[in-house]
């Protein structure tokens, strides 16, 4: 092999070019490769954060379709329950019904009768009206009772029973004389 050497001016072009190439890599690094992964690192913050909006916008949706099932159940149910208040004054054919389910429950004598009516005080109520009832069974057995009163609270979602009075019947005691306070929510109209 032959003895390989340097002139000083291929050694100054050398250094230079050593220098140039670690200067190109600095500014290379420094100004294209810094910014480009600071504007990455950015990027890929506002990805997250808009991920994250996407994924509530999805939980809304998901909220709002919940809220949506849920009128269109309520306002089915609300138009049922609107159906129970049958046109007329609720004197003219609550109490016919009252005698007509008890008659059914194998219970003969019946009566219903008004005692108060109260408007509700809620403003999303305002145009229903609590109606208070007496019903009287002059005669009925115990479990024939009790039958018909789950049934009557069952059968009808808009009529609670407020108060129970039973009494015995000294010349028949198989049946007891009892009353009923009942409230009903009515339509207006």
């Amino acid at each position: 092999m032959k003895d390989f050497k340097l002139s000083k001016d291929q050694i100054k072009k050398l250094a230079l070019s050593t220098i140039g190439f670690f200067v190109l890599v600095y500014v290379y690094l420094s100004f294209f490769l810094g910014p480009l992964n600071s504007n990455s690192d950015k990027m890929l913050a506002t990805i997250a954060v808009l991920q994250d909006k996407v994924a509530n916008s999805k939980n809304e949706m998901g909220k709002a379709t919940n809220l949506e099932r849920q009128a269109g159940t309520a306002t089915t149910r609300f138009a049922a329950l609107k159906a129970l208040s049958p046109e007329g004054a609720p004197i003219a054919w609550f109490p016919p019904r009252m005698k007509a389910f008890f008659a059914n429950q194998s219970i003969d004598k019946s009566t219903a009768r008004l005692e108060t009516s109260v408007a509700f005080t809620e403003p999303e109520l305002a145009g229903w009206t609590r109606y208070n009832w007496m019903i009287e069974l002059p005669q009925a057995d115990y479990s024939t009772l009790g039958k018909a009163v789950a049934a009557l609270e069952n059968g009808e979602p808009l009529l609670s029973i407020n108060r129970i009075n039973i009494r015995a019947l000294p010349e028949d005691p198989q049946f007891q004389q009892v009353s009923l306070t009942v409230s009903t929510a009515i339509l207006k109209r």
